[in-house]
Parts: structure tokens; sequence; C-alpha cells
């Protein structure tokens, strides 16, 4: 059996068909011991019935009690050893199940993980949370195909070699099932697959929407906007319910029909065989294990409806988590310089005209966020640019070297759930002496002091159990104790009033001092500390100077940076920070 969980190869993901088979190979063993135990047990069943007939015809019908008994012996033999068969079948198909579930959430967490920060622009956490909680299993589930599914068809066949062994009429009833079934239900395993793919849509959409409120609660409750997103949501939840509503239709005729048309096989069969054995044409034996063959025809009939059911709903799913597995992967050139510049060196964008100079701190200041902020991505290569690192393009450096020297911390930069000490640390234990200093050079001693086991309490997810301004001083924690080379920074103090962020300005600078530090802001308080500043409009650099220099000789840029104080100021209320 393979071990292996690599990725899919980009074959794989050309067709939803090409990575379910994908799942079947990567266990192929564990898929061959669940065919053999599907078969197994299901040919199994047809045992029963062939016993029982041998001892009625010679055990009862000749009034042999020895053989009655001998073949008594044999039917409850048989049994057990169904019985074993069917639960090691189980065994297997929960394991093939749950390998191929583990496989498609590993491929799905690499995947995120390769796009990192594209991810939101590529796809919606809507639709993140349908692949994870749904369609992963979904998917796993249709792999059982390969058990029950493969021993059905055979146990069809057997079951109609038996009874032509019987009755050739008999033999030729059973065969007619397969086109009439096909006949019958494949149109609506079609339309199946087509109104599950509209749930699957609406839901993705309303998954969306759940996770946009969920996000922006607090803003929503602060200007009286939740009742018109709450009306929005219901109106998509009556959308999805009545498509809901669509595929349950389809589905419940699907399963009526597994049901009902073995019945139907099954009151043929018996009602021919019992015409038979009244012209003489056949036993009563042969009659008992015809009725036992046409029952036990219901299982494989069953399951076939049931698997093609599946795999329909599967095809859904896999065209959704293919989807997702086909976005382009950011990769290294083959030229690419593993470490970078030897020593710190200008960082350069091109596309704007801003040059950062290494060991000082720059601000970069736009009257759209948006302009700064698509700096920041392309001198920290979450963009592939032209932008330059000493004497080479950033994009031509190995990936990881980037991350390692250049550090980018945005607005929204997500704080994991956790102890306070390791949410901060990161991937490396750090010294009581250096989260110190980091907290207080965030200015975020009083966070851990108000928290009730300080470094030791438990964080939620994305920081739930905190204020905006305290999330944004442990995420300027986290980076200053990753000490990277060059740290480039998102409006690192919007969240924060004045006094807070006048203290958090000085102890930045004092923290980085020989560093390379990059901050966008609007801020005057941290303008000040800045050794140069950069007036950027429309995404180009209109001038370039220290704050006061700007102040005196810019009045767009003056403007512009009165109007953030302002805004500033109104924003210092109390909870604020």
């Amino acid at each position: 059996m393979t071990d292996s969980h690599s990725d899919p190869s980009a074959t794989d993901l050309r067709r939803p068909w090409r990575f379910l088979w994908w799942l079947v190979r990567s266990q192929s063993l564990r898929v061959a011991c669940g065919a053999l135990f599907g078969v197994s047990w299901m040919v199994g069943l047809t045992l029963p019935p062939y016993v029982l007939s041998l001892a009625i015809d010679r055990g009862l019908g000749d009034r042999d009690f020895g053989r009655l008994l001998l073949w008594s012996g044999v039917l409850a033999a048989v049994g057990l050893a169904d019985a074993f068969l069917a639960i090691m079948r189980h065994r297997t198909m929960t394991r093939i199940r749950l390998d191929a579930a583990y496989r498609v959430v590993r491929a799905v967490v690499r995947q995120t993980t390769a796009l990192g920060v594209r991810l939101p622009r590529l796809v919606s956490s809507g639709e993140i949370v349908a692949v994870g909680s749904r369609d992963i299993w979904v998917i796993a589930q249709a792999l059982t195909v390969t058990g029950p599914g493969f021993g059905a068809v055979v146990a069809y066949l057997v079951v109609a070699g038996l009874l032509l062994s019987i009755a050739p009429l008999l033999a030729i009833v059973v065969l007619a099932g397969v086109p009439t079934l096909v006949a019958i239900v494949g149109p609506l395993l079609g339309r199946l697959q087509r109104r599950s793919n509209a749930y699957r849509e609406q839901e993705g959409r309303l998954s969306d929407q759940v996770v946009d409120i969920v996000h922006g609660l607090r803003v929503l409750n602060g200007f009286g906007g939740k009742s018109v997103h709450s009306d929005r949501y219901r109106s998509g939840s009556q959308l999805l319910q009545a498509a809901g509503y669509r595929v349950g239709s389809v589905t419940s005729w699907v399963q009526a029909l597994g049901v009902g048309l073995p019945a139907v096989f099954l009151a043929a069969v018996t009602w021919l065989a019992a015409a038979m054995t009244v012209r003489g044409e056949i036993s009563v034996g042969e009659l008992v294990a015809v009725y036992g063959y046409a029952a036990v025809l219901v299982v494989p009939v069953s399951s076939l409806i049931e698997g093609g059911s599946d795999l329909s709903r599967a095809a859904v799913a896999a065209r959704r988590v293919t989807r997702l597995l086909s976005l382009p992967r950011p990769v290294d050139l083959p030229h690419a310089v593993p470490e970078g510049p030897a020593s710190p060196a200008l960082l350069r964008d091109p596309v704007s005209g801003v040059v950062i100079e290494p060991g000082l701190m720059t601000a970069i200041v736009a009257g759209r966020s948006a302009d700064s902020a698509a700096i920041v991505e392309r001198l920290g290569r979450l963009t592939d640019s032209e932008a330059v690192w000493g004497d080479l393009r950033v994009s031509d450096i190995a990936r990881t070297a980037v991350r390692a020297r250049i550090l980018v911390t945005e607005n929204d930069a997500q704080l994991f759930e956790g102890r306070l000490r390791d949410v901060v640390s990161g991937r490396r234990d750090r010294s009581a002496e250096a989260i110190r200093r980091a907290v207080q050079a965030a200015v975020a001693e009083d966070i851990v002091e108000a928290l009730p086991a300080g470094l030791e309490s438990v964080i939620a997810a994305r920081g739930g159990n905190l204020s905006g301004g305290q999330r944004q001083r442990l995420r300027l924690v986290r980076a200053l104790l990753a000490d990277p080379e060059v740290l480039l920074a998102t409006e690192p103090t919007s969240a924060l009033d004045a006094h807070t962020e006048a203290t958090l300005a000085q102890r930045l600078k004092t923290a980085r001092a020989g560093r390379t530090t990059v901050v966008t802001t609007t801020s005057p308080l941290l303008l000040e500390q800045a050794d140069v500043v950069f007036h950027v409009i429309d995404g180009r650099v209109a001038a370039c100077a220290t704050h006061r220099d700007l102040m005196a000789d810019e009045p767009g840029y003056r403007a512009l940076v009165e109007r953030g104080g302002e805004d500033r100021a109104e924003a210092a209320a109390p909870g604020r920070v």
C-alpha cells in the first residue's frame, strides 16, 4: 500500500474525474483489498440461498436428517464467514475514505499555504470554508464505490449465472435490469449533478456573506447596518433552501428507485419461479434459492444506484477542489539567487519611484491606501514586479531568502489562536527578555497586564477577544520579535489613539535603530519620526523630503496629513486602543 501523500500532478487537475482517479491510485493496494472484500462479501450473500436449497431438496425432501444437519452447519459457517468479510470490508472502506479525505486536505492546505497572501484575491473565504467543511468529505464518500460498487457488479453477474443454471428465462429477466437501471436512473443522476452544482454555487456565495458579516460585525453594529446584511443573508438562505429542495427532490427519486427497482425484479423473478415450480420445471428447493438470489439482488442494485449518486455529487465537489488546486502557485525562477544581496542595500520600486535606503526609517504617504499598499507588496515580493534590491530584481531572489530578510506586516494580518507567548513568538521560541522588549516597544504592556494569565493567556482565533488597537499592537510585537533586516508595515498605528500612537512612534524608531523600516501612514506623529518621507500621488512619487520640509513646501501633502491627523483625533475615544 502506497503511503505517499504527494500533491496531485498537473495532469490530474484537468478534469474532476482525473482527480478522483488520482485518489484511487494513491492507495491502490488498499483499494484492491477493499474491492476484494466487497466482491467476496457480496458474492458470499448468494451462498446461503444455494446451501438452503440443498438442505431442503437433499435433507427435508429426502427425509435425510443427517444431511439436513450437515447443510444447516454449512449454512451457519457461511453466515459467520460472510459476517467476517462484512467487518473487513467496512474497516477497509473506512480507511479508504479517511485516507482520501486527508490526501485532499493536505493538497488543499499545501496549495493555500503556497498561494499565501494571493489566496484572498483568487478565492473567497466562503469558498474555502465550503471546500473544507463539505466538498472534501463528499469526495471521500465517493471512493466507497471502489469496494461495494465493484462487488455489486460481480455479484450481479454471479446471480445471473446462478439463475441461468436453474432457468434461462430467470437469468434474462435479471440481466435486463442493467439497461433498465441505466435508462431510468441515468438521466436523474445527470439532473442531480446539475442541481447539485447550482446548490454548491449558492452555498459558496452564502458562505462568503457569513464570513463578511462575522468579520465586520462590530462595524455593522456601529453604523446600524446589521439589519441590512441580516435581510440580505436571509434572502440568500431562502434561495439556498429552494436549491436544496430541488436537489432533495431528485435525490429522493434516485433513492426511491434504488429500493423500488430491486423490489420489482424480486417480484417478477419470484412470480416466474413460482409458476415454474407449479409446472414442475424446478424443485421447491430451487424456488427457495431463486427467491433468495432475487432478494440478495437488492443489495448490489441498491449499491450501484447509491454509488452513481455519490459519484455524481463527488464530481461537483471535485470540480471545486480542482479549481482551487489549479490556481498557479508563485514559484522561484530557475536562475533565482539563493540569498539576495550580501549586505544591506537599496530597495527600489521603479513603478512608483520609491527608493528605500538601508538603516533608515522611511514613510510612504498616499491619498489612496491602495497605492501605498501596492508599493509595499512589490517591495516585499507579495507580487512579482520589477522591484530591485541592490543590483538584483526581488523576483529573481529565492522566495525563502526574501521572506527571511524582508517582512511585510499588514494591518489586517491574522492573529492565530493560542497562548499569547506563542502568538507573538512565531515559529521560534523567544526569551522572556526579548518578548518584554518587543512588548514595550509596541506599547503593549497594558494588554499583557490586563489578560488574566499574562503571556500565558489564550488569544482567540483572529484575536476575537481583543480590540482593534490591541490586535494592531500585537502584530507589531510579532514583527519586532522577528527582527527582519527590512520591515514593511502598512498603517501600523491606524487603530490607536493619539497618545499611544506618539509613544509607539518614538519607541519603534528606537527599537529599529540601524535597521531598515518602511511604514505607510498619514499620521503626523509617525511621520515626525521618519528620516525620509515619500509623497505618492496616483501611484508615483510626487515629492521626497523630511516631514517638516514637505509640510512647508507641499500644500497637497500638508492637506492630506492634516486631514489624517483630524481623523485620528476623532477616533481617539475610550476603548479605542
